[in-house]
């Protein structure tokens, strides 16, 4: 690990940058190590995550406007600053079983293409994460529709969505 100097008042951003990225990247002989950042969620007593880089915001759950017809795993619609967001109960996305949404559920807004926004149901949102690349390890089980990669997080593993499986977004 490299000790850090403090940097004078006057340096540019450029340098602090630089230095900021490689303490980030925790580069060591002169290689720096690719990390990953997770959002880490409960779901049914297990843990999941999804990039950071898909995630626009987490807000709580809040009153839904069911939609008629609608699979049993949209459970509605909510209004979010102007927009419409589509909230899917990612228990029932994945097979888990139902479960009756309460204050201490939260709502993961995700980016989508071409302007859609989807937010998730989960339990609860718990950190963002921090893992190297290389411990990132492809899903080997039956479910690997919507499970893609696992790392581990201490004693136990955080199973890594595909979010355009678990959305149905490719499936044609």
């Amino acid at each position: 690990m490299s000790e850090s100097t403090p940097t004078p008042v006057g340096a540019d951003w450029e340098t602090l940058a630089r230095g900021a990225a490689g303490d980030f990247g925790g580069e060591e002989g002169g290689s720096a190590q690719i990390l990953r950042e997770l959002l880490v969620f409960g779901l049914d007593g297990a843990a999941y995550a999804v990039s950071v880089e898909r995630v626009r915001e987490i807000v709580r759950m809040r009153e839904l406007t069911t939609i008629p017809r609608a699979p049993g795993w949209l459970l509605g619609v909510v209004a979010l600053r102007g927009e419409v967001v589509e909230v899917v109960d990612l228990r029932r996305r994945l097979g888990l079983g139902a479960s009756t949404p309460d204050r201490s559920n939260r709502i993961i807004v995700l980016h989508g293409d071409a302007d859609r926004v989807t937010g998730l149901l989960v339990d609860s949102v718990s950190e963002v994460y921090r893992i190297a690349d290389e411990e990132v390890l492809p899903a080997q089980g039956l479910d690997v529709t919507s499970v893609s990669e696992v790392c581990p997080r201490g004693e136990e593993f955080v199973s890594i969505l595909d979010v355009e499986r678990v959305l149905g977004v490719s499936d044609g």
